[in-house]
């Protein structure tokens, strides 16, 4: 989920920012220290949205920078478990397909991907035995989240399925009610001959 997080700190303004507009160094220093830093129960910091308000600026002895205490907002995300969420697929193995999901990336294990038995081929395509529904590198799908672990950016973990109604690439949910569609015509047709 994406949230607008307001956050008072003291924000640390080294001198070759000095040049800049007192609110531009700000901004570029609230960038450097938080834009991708990954804090627990709170998300992944992805953007710099806004300042709120500037305080008086500390110097310390020994540091050449300014110290600025400021209120800003900035965008994160963390991932929810049940969290819906839509992605590319970057990479297919024989275990599974990694899907980028805007700022991170997250697996459908292979037993995951769909309702069916999966096939892997050398080429790097997932293909279901029987319903012969196919995922490649590119693929856009929906997915949901099953488990998230972020205790670090380097070792963030998000498990997704695709196995559930509505999930996976969009055909495939089409295909589903073209099927539906033509089963439903036939009990139709059957019981209008059998009157």
């Amino acid at each position: 989920m994406y949230y607008n997080l307001k956050i008072k700190d003291r924000i640390r303004v080294p001198p070759k920012l000095f040049k800049e507009d007192l609110k531009q160094s700000i901004k570029e220093a609230i960038m450097q220290q938080y834009e991708g830093v990954l804090v627990q129960d709170v998300g992944l910091m992805l953007s710099y949205i806004s300042i709120d308000n500037i305080g008086e600026g500390i110097i310390i002895p020994g540091d050449g920078a300014v110290y600025y205490e400021t209120i800003f907002n900035v965008l994160t995300w963390n991932p929810e478990n049940q969290e819906l969420v839509e992605g590319e697929v970057g990479e297919i193995t024989e275990f599974g397909a990694f899907i980028k999901m805007g700022p991170i990336e997250g697996l459908a294990h292979i037993s995951q991907v769909m309702d069916d038995f999966v096939n892997f081929s050398k080429t790097g395509v997932l293909t279901g035995r029987e319903s012969k529904k196919i995922l490649r590198t590119s693929d856009i799908v929906r997915a949901r989240i099953v488990a998230a672990s972020l205790k670090h950016i380097q070792t963030a973990k998000i498990g997704l399925t695709m196995r559930q109604e509505g999930l996976g690439k969009p055909e495939w949910a089409e295909i589903k009610k073209r099927k539906t569609a033509v089963k439903t015509a036939k009990k139709t047709n059957a019981k209008g001959k059998a009157k």
